[in-house]
């Protein structure tokens, strides 16, 4: 008899603990992805497409090094790597703390894995006044090929 109830405890732990771990990494993974959804909205009167989330701007140790469309990365250039955006596209970026905005040009990709909608230029960063924060939340207008 008690070498059953034994056997019967160790599978409804081994269950328990199964249970547990489907429980957290399921809770884990939609909590990660509610933090890093980037919002989307687009105007369908203007045609004018604009995205809010997170910004960042480049470590020194990426200047003068290529970006992904070719081009010598400049901290003293106004640019931007965006991941889910086309290269070369134009465009405003809105501090969304101080209402400080810059037009920039996308000639980068950020890192696969990094969930921020832009990283900056240092140069952009300045005028968007966030160089001593590191990131800031921004709205994202893609501007007209004609600028």
């Amino acid at each position: 008899m008690k070498k059953n109830f034994l056997k019967y405890f160790g599978l409804l732990r081994t269950i328990y603990c199964i249970l547990l771990t489907i429980t957290f990494f399921y809770c884990s993974n939609s909590i990660a992805q509610k933090k890093t959804s980037i919002h989307h909205k687009k105007s369908k009167s203007a045609k004018i497409n604009i995205r809010y989330g997170v910004a960042s701007f480049y470590a020194d140790k990426f200047n003068g090094r290529k970006t992904a469309s070719g081009q010598i990365f400049s901290q003293d250039k106004l640019t931007c790597a965006c991941n889910v955006l086309p290269l070369g596209t134009w465009l405003k970026v809105t501090n969304l703390s101080n209402g400080k905005s810059v037009k920039v040009v996308i000639n980068d990709r950020l890192h696969p894995k990094m969930h921020r909608l832009v990283d900056l230029s240092k140069s952009a960063a300045k005028k968007l006044g966030f160089i001593s924060y590191g990131l800031v939340k921004v709205k994202v207008e893609v501007l007209p090929p004609d600028k």
